[in-house]
């Protein structure tokens, strides 16, 4: 069960009521900057871990049309519904954003720009709670990482079939469960990459399965020339 904090009290309280009830994910955005877009991509991000745990959701935004485009672009699924519907509520927003009733899922501000091919990358690798600086970001290392990882990706996906091992897909779902924790299953995936217990098919397994909560298109070079 996703647990996540709360910003109305700095503590930790169980996302959804019952897992199998239905949860409107509400991403509050106005302007179309980075910080924005970070929100939205929380709010995807959230979805996918309750959608992942067996609770139905429903997402809801009203971004500026220039903000969904580049939503569209980094991946981001297209909200759906409206703020009337029935369900208990998680509400993704900025620090200071006007308040609301239910649990308040917080995310820092992003500064700089950086190239759009990256952005999903390295918005995933750092806490939501913590503030992005592109100035200061390992743009070379999101770019290494995702590259490299798409191919091997390519390459396991030839070898014969392994499910995920079970502490591997435990590790997971303990990482995105405890507050939405992206960059530890990000970590988790660094391991099984090394991992000399771990064949070929189930690296590849194990990558497509969180790749499910992740989004970044890591089967995209699978049949692709090498």
């Amino acid at each position: 069960m996703l647990r996540i904090t709360d910003a109305r009290t700095g503590e930790p309280i169980d996302a959804v009521p019952a897992r199998r009830s239905l949860t409107r994910v509400e991403a509050h955005v106005e302007r179309d900057d980075l910080s924005a877009l970070r929100v939205l991509l929380v709010a995807d991000v959230l979805a996918r871990t309750l959608e992942l745990g067996g609770t139905p959701v429903v997402t809801v935004a009203d971004p500026p049309p220039e903000l969904r485009a580049r939503a569209d672009a980094l991946g981001i699924r297209r909200a759906e519904g409206d703020r009337s519907g029935a369900g208990p509520a998680l509400h993704v927003l900025a620090p200071g954003a006007t308040a609301v009733e239910g649990i308040r899922v917080e995310v820092a501000p992003v500064h700089g720009t950086a190239d759009p091919a990256l952005l999903r990358m390295v918005l995933l690798a750092a806490p939501r709670r913590q503030p992005v600086d592109f100035a200061t970001a390992d743009l070379d290392g999101a770019r290494e990482t995702l590259a490299r990882w798409r191919k091997s990706v390519a390459t396991w996906a030839t070898r014969p079939s392994k499910p995920v091992p079970e502490r591997v897909r435990q590790e997971l779902r303990a990482a995105w469960e405890d507050d939405l924790d992206v960059p530890a299953v990000l970590e988790v995936l660094r391991r099984v990459e090394h991992a000399d217990d771990v064949p070929d098919g189930a690296r590849f397994e194990t990558y497509a399965y969180a790749d499910r909560l992740l989004g970044l298109e890591l089967t995209r070079d699978i049949g692709a020339q090498r």
